[in-house]
């Protein structure tokens, strides 16, 4: 992928400035555009070689355009905060909203080289980080993003060649350390991770751009022509692309479906309900301070029917926790801030840290609930939601975190009954509004796709616990005792794991 970026590329000095002021002129129309619309955020990626020119092209990049809405973002070593979160999770929340661009000096595409190179992973351990990256960018730019990835490269002896410049130079000489001059001797290894990794994430929607680093203004021009035409053609689009990456819903034959089949008749009478619901109250306090879940984190996510009882069973579940441990995140319409960001990235940013509990009401799953139902999301937004959900999942599981999901369910019946009571009892009139009148009129969509959505997302590492709710004190300890024996499976799972590292 490399060779055409050997060759030799220059520009002249006077056709450098005769095209520069012209180039400026329509990259800050362009940002302008950008940022009037604020209809899609745009994520430029410098990568590259060392010594190669990635601090000066974005320097040039900030020369050129509006710095007042550019954002750079630099990793290095991930923090403790980081480390106890998954790998993607920094660069989730550093994503530019609508209307603004972020450059990312270093990005998810760092470590996984570097890695590589120390012979730290394998090469199946690589391509399973590949194919993660693959399916981030795919979802950036479903939900609108516009992805640029530069790749600054220099043959080898051009490295050389630029390393001792630089350090000739005493305006430059800080930047070449002796870690730049190790790298080179490492160039070989470079070339075959990167070469790889490169040639697997070139896709249609995100694709590499190499550019040759050895003329600064054959390196700035290019880079900034790159932009312009990318910004350009992304401008004059009608609207930004929507792939559906799920099959199409197709009706069932029969009535029977994961909701149907739920005995909801089942009971606790008070006596049994009060020893239940302290048993499993204690036992999961004991589960939250043991020191295994110190390197865990927990997340539980609650939906289901309107006055299925999630706020009681959750207050149940907060009443064995310490208030320092726990974070309960109700979820509603996403405000401004939240519409210019990837649908995830609300509960990107909520995600506990290691022995940390977070609890959400209501979650993620609205898009392929109340959005898909009430249209407020186009079909591929929502089909493809199942695919970005088990991922997001996943990267949760795999970091450590125990995912619990609960739908409570109750019948029709019962649900007009609870929605008279909170008419009538002063203090939970707060609980019933027009909406849940109306949704009471779509109860064949919602049943449909709430049966879809278990079907699509209940995996192996972040299952749906299906909860028969019409009785409210039988479903707060189904949902104790389910939380108790999942951290239990988890925790001795944990145990194990330390005896085969002794």
């Amino acid at each position: 992928m490399f060779e055409s970026a050997e060759l030799g590329h220059s520009i002249d000095k006077a056709t450098y400035r005769k095209e520069v002021p012209q180039l400026r002129a329509s990259l800050l129309d362009a940002q302008f555009e950008l940022r009037e619309r604020g209809k899609f955020p745009i994520v430029i990626l410098i990568s590259g070689v060392d010594g190669a020119g990635k601090s000066e092209t974005i320097n040039v990049l900030y020369e050129w355009m509006d710095a007042r809405y550019l954002s750079t973002l630099a990793f290095s070593a991930p923090t403790d905060e980081e480390r106890e979160r998954p790998y993607m999770w920094r660069f989730w929340r550093a994503l530019p909203p609508k209307g603004r661009i972020g450059i990312f000096a270093g990005s998810w595409y760092s470590s996984p080289i570097a890695e590589r190179i120390a012979g730290d992973v394998g090469k199946a351990h690589l391509d399973q980080r590949i194919e993660q990256i693959n399916r981030f960018e795919a979802m950036l730019a479903n939900e609108g993003t516009l992805v640029l990835k530069f790749w600054i490269h220099l043959s080898k002896d051009g490295q050389r060649k630029r390393l001792k410049a630089l350090e000739s130079d005493p305006r430059t000489a800080w930047r070449v350390t002796q870690a730049s001059w190790d790298r080179l001797k490492t160039y070989d290894k470079l070339q075959e991770a990167a070469g790889h990794v490169l040639r697997m994430t070139n896709t249609p929607w995100a694709p590499w751009i190499v550019v040759e680093g050895t003329d600064d203004r054959y390196r700035s021009l290019t880079v900034g022509r790159v932009i312009l035409e990318a910004m350009q053609a992304r401008l004059a689009a009608p609207q930004a692309r929507d792939f559906a990456v799920a099959a199409p819903i197709v009706a069932k034959g029969d009535s029977i479906d994961v909701l149907t089949t739920l005995d909801l008749t089942q009971k606790l009478d008070k006596k049994s309900y009060e020893t239940q619901l302290a048993k499993w109250q204690g036992r999961l306090a004991d589960l939250v301070r043991h020191p295994a879940f110190g390197k865990r984190s927990l997340i539980l996510v609650f939906e289901g029917s309107d006055a299925a009882g999630k706020g009681g069973s959750i207050r149940r579940v907060t009443a064995a926790l310490d208030a320092r441990q726990y974070q309960i995140v109700p979820i509603a319409a996403p405000t401004e801030e939240e519409r210019a960001q990837p649908y995830l990235w609300r509960f990107w940013r909520h995600l506990p840290r290691v022995g940390r509990v977070t609890i959400f009401d209501r979650s993620w799953y609205g898009r392929v609930l109340v959005e898909r139902v009430e249209g407020f999301c186009s079909e591929g937004d929502w089909l493809r939601a199942y695919a970005e959900i088990n991922d997001f999942e996943h990267e949760l599981h795999e970091d450590g975190a125990i995912v619990i999901k609960f739908w409570l369910q109750i019948s029709d019946e019962e649900q007009l009954k609870r929605f008279k009571e909170r008419e009538e009892v002063e203090f939970k009139r707060f609980k019933i509004t027009e909406e849940d009148w109306r949704n009471r009129e779509k109860a064949g969509l919602y049943h449909a796709a709430v049966c879809d959505m278990v079907d699509r997302s209940s995996t192996s590492s972040a299952p749906w616990t299906l909860v028969e709710a019409n009785d409210k004190s039988f479903a707060r300890v189904k949902i104790l005792r389910t939380i108790c024996e999942r951290l239990e499976k988890a925790l001795l799972t944990e145990k194990t794991k330390e005896k085969e590292k002794d």
